[in-house]
């Protein structure tokens, strides 16, 4: 037996081993319009017709950073379909709502499953039942035995938007006999910039199977949907300072609501729109919200937005483009408490000024040009917080400078979308 292949089996006997807790999280991550057995690369239900390309993304954020690509995709390759895949329920969710807002025609082409967890068996007969033309794997999705699965059936493998933060780096160091056997099956790596270029090769990656195309993050196309809904709920509220945490996480929330205690000091009639990451947080945040005596406001219950509401709880999934336009600034989540930030892009091509806590390492080299043009603030209090939205609201032609400042630093970047569609295109 070659030296290689004991990573990879002994990888597969650790999961063997975890198989308790992931039927616990098969059974929690589900869409009841779905089968479990798709976990196992079973009943995977119809598929779009081949030649298939195959994309998949972990789960919400990915799904959204990847529909440049999606509908990229569909367009440059219209004899194609697209297989999309999550491992989260809340991304397949967010799947779905993407498939629905595309044409007749690209829906038919364009469908969504699971990805099944990565035991040996599963990767098999889930590329066996696929047989894509192409798989792509978008950021850093490397399954060792799926990647294995594709090598031992001629699947050539596309890494797009290639990511590897310095802290994801050094975990996958401890581990680099397996990342090197996972790599080697890699065809392609379009990385995000040289140094994740650099990473990757120093975990096996061959150098002669990389190239740097940029960030497909800053390809994003704001869906017209959104920017109706934006102005709609714009006219609703009328006139008030409205600022939107988006993408936040736990033990965030009772941070931006001490800043917006501290807002309301000046401004007494100001709305925060906040919008949890996960779903399963929903009820929990509108509890410590209730707890703490705010008029608050659900979305999801269609309760509207009276001058007494000072909280509109966003929870619903796929709005949040819709609510970012419809502030005056933005704060981005996972960000005041140590956990890498989510997209600062995302509110930025609607041109609202950013804000977001010192956590930012997953966004790292996107948040650098916005901050190189005052697009992006970061603060690291609740305090600083809301002086810096106070500013924002007080001075508007401020908001609108950093505004326009981001939407010029997302124009300069673009073209990664055009260099990793030609690059796919050599595969097919």
């Amino acid at each position: 037996m070659a030296l290689s292949r004991w990573p990879r089996l002994a990888y597969s006997a650790v999961l063997y081993g975890l198989a308790p807790l992931m039927g616990w999280r098969i059974w929690r991550e589900q869409v009841p319009t779905y089968s479990r057995l798709q976990r196992l690369g079973i009943r995977l239900e119809p598929l779009p017709p081949a030649p298939r390309l195959w994309l998949h993304c972990a789960s919400v954020g990915e799904v959204r950073a990847a529909r440049p690509l999606i509908e990229g995709l569909l367009g440059r390759f219209p004899h194609h379909s697209v297989l999309l895949t999550t491992m989260t329920a809340t991304g397949a969710q967010q799947a779905l709502a993407l498939i629905a807002e595309q044409s007749a025609t690209d829906q038919r082409r364009l469908t969504h499953r699971f990805l099944p967890l990565d035991f040996p068996g599963a990767a098999k007969r889930f590329v066996a039942r696929v047989q894509p033309e192409l798989a792509i794997l978008f950021e850093t999705e490397l399954w060792p035995n799926l990647l294995h699965a594709c090598h031992r059936q001629a699947v050539p493998v596309a890494v797009v938007n290639g990511r590897l933060s310095p802290r994801a780096f050094a975990r996958y160091q401890r581990l680099r006999p397996l990342m090197h056997s996972a790599l080697a099956n890699v065809t392609w790596l379009a990385a995000k910039s040289s140094e994740d270029a650099a990473r990757f090769q120093a975990l096996g990656c061959a150098a002669d199977a990389t190239t740097v195309v940029g960030s497909l993050k800053f390809e994003q196309v704001l869906p017209e949907k959104a920017l109706a809904e934006s102005e709609h709920l714009l006219q609703a509220w009328g006139e008030r300072p409205v600022w939107v945490a988006g993408s936040t996480r736990d033990g965030e929330e009772a941070l931006l609501l001490t800043a917006h205690r501290q807002l309301l000091k000046r401004f007494p009639d100001a709305l925060l729109v906040l919008v949890p990451r996960h779903p399963q947080r929903f009820d929990e945040v509108a509890a410590l919200c209730e707890r703490e005596g705010w008029e608050i406001s659900r979305r999801s219950e269609q309760q509207p937005v009276t001058p007494a509401t000072q909280i509109y709880l966003g929870d619903t999934l796929g709005e949040l483009a819709a609510l970012y336009g419809a502030g005056s600034v933005a704060y981005v989540g996972g960000s005041l408490v140590p956990l890498g930030g989510h997209n600062v892009l995302e509110p930025a091509a609607l041109g609202k000024p950013v804000l977001c806590g010192p956590s930012l390492e997953n966004f790292s080299d996107v948040a650098e040009p916005l901050l190189a043009a005052k697009a992006l603030t970061v603060v690291d209090t609740p305090e600083a917080l809301a002086s810096t939205l106070a500013e924002y609201i007080a001075y508007p032609q401020r908001a609108r400078q950093a505004g326009e400042a981001g939407q010029a630093v997302i124009e300069a970047h673009r073209g990664a979308l055009s260099r990793t569609l030609d690059g796919l295109g050599r595969y097919l």
